[in-house]
């Protein structure tokens, strides 16, 4: 009998994967309390689970179908990192990141973080963003894992920078490419600053930026650049490999304007169709489902009184009293928001503190954290 029992154990050893056999580690702190608070009218906590899954797949997330890692009751979401598809590195940074938020008066107040709050930690602050991806903290280190192709582009007509941009790219291989931008002066040739995008296994897209000497910073420099911040690149971008918008001239030495053009568009349906044959993950069909990642961190940041006050538990008119003789203004993009106030100007009349965030989820700001020191 035992004779039997070991044959068969190695039968299996043969027939599965290193993968298989050996179970990604769990981690402390995996577990995390969410607190969902109306935004507007037309929120609902469905919507906002998605726009959850949308900001987990941002970092990486497989989100397996077989699993159960976000589950709801009434307005509070439960979430478990160990059954998110996550690498080891990102549980890894997630648990340091979670230890720190249920140490919070805010968590330990409200027994949950509020969900705004949790997605601006995560890809609002640029730091957060680059540990929980993996993004290299150097432009050598990133390069090193791709071989870039002899053929360039060059984009005088830029819809994002200010200056001029030389394209480089590497073979689409399965889920696995990067693209180079370099900033530049056109006349000297000066390079300002690097920009990068990877695909990553799950289908999303992963940002970088670099600074002259290839060291990663938090935002591009707005007097070359308006790419703001990764989570500005994440909302342009929707996910996808971007085609030229605008009218280019030809130059000497690189792809033609409309080669460049055919070989983004034709990268872009490439990289389409890999992630329509994925099982697990978001719904890459609903293009639009983004804006509800967009959606929590917006109305978060500049958020209504009556959000306020579902957030820290309190009555509208007390609220309301608190914020007396503070401007309101209101969200070009989604009016629905209403009268809306900037977290800076309300954060000290909290009744309790939270987790610190950045100034500014998309654009640099005077404040930006990084809880992952």
């Amino acid at each position: 009998m035992i004779m039997y029992i070991f044959i068969f154990f190695l039968w299996a050893c043969e027939n599965h994967s290193a993968d298989d056999l050996i179970a990604v580690p769990s981690v402390e702190n995996s577990s995390l309390v969410l607190k969902w608070n109306k935004a507007y009218p037309d929120d609902s906590i469905d919507k906002s689970i998605i726009g959850l899954k949308w900001a987990l797949s941002f970092i990486g997330a497989e989100l397996p179908v077989n699993e159960v890692g976000i589950s709801y009751q009434g307005n509070r979401i439960s979430i478990d990192v160990n059954k998110l598809g996550f690498s080891s590195h990102t549980k890894e940074k997630m648990s340091v990141l979670h230890s720190k938020i249920i140490a919070s008066e805010e968590y330990q107040t409200q027994q949950a973080i509020d969900l705004g709050r949790y997605i601006a930690l995560l890809i609002g602050a640029s730091e957060h963003y680059y540990e929980l991806v993996g993004t290299p903290s150097t432009l050598s280190e990133l390069l090193g894992n791709y071989t870039l192709l002899p053929q360039k582009g060059y984009v005088n007509n830029s819809g994002v920078s200010l200056e001029h941009r030389i394209i480089e790219f590497s073979e689409q291989n399965g889920l696995n490419q990067v693209f180079l931008s370099k900033e530049v002066n056109p006349i000297t040739g000066e390079i300002y600053e690097y920009e990068t995008i990877e695909l990553l296994p799950n289908g999303q897209l992963r940002f970088g930026i670099f600074d002259v000497n290839g060291n990663r910073k938090n935002n591009a420099d707005a007097s070359h650049s308006n790419a703001g911040k990764p989570a500005k690149c994440m909302w342009c971008h929707e996910s996808v490999i971007n085609q030229l918008f605008t009218p280019q001239n030809d130059f000497p030495g690189y792809l033609t304007a409309a080669e460049l053009q055919n070989t983004l568009i034709n990268y872009r349906e490439s990289h389409r169709d890999l992630k329509s044959q994925l099982a697990n993950g978001v719904d890459f069909s609903q293009t639009q489902q983004h804006t509800l990642t967009e959606l929590l961190y917006i109305s978060f940041m500049e958020p209504s009184a009556e959000r306020l006050s579902l957030e820290w538990d309190l009555p509208l008119a007390q609220v309301q009293n608190l914020l007396s003789g503070l401007p309101t203004h209101q969200y070009s993009e989604f009016s629905f928001l209403g009268n809306l106030y900037y977290r800076t100007d309300i954060e000290t009349l909290a009744p309790f503190d939270g987790l610190a965030v950045s100034g500014n989820v998309r654009e640099a700001s005077t404040i930006e954290v990084n809880h992952l020191d």
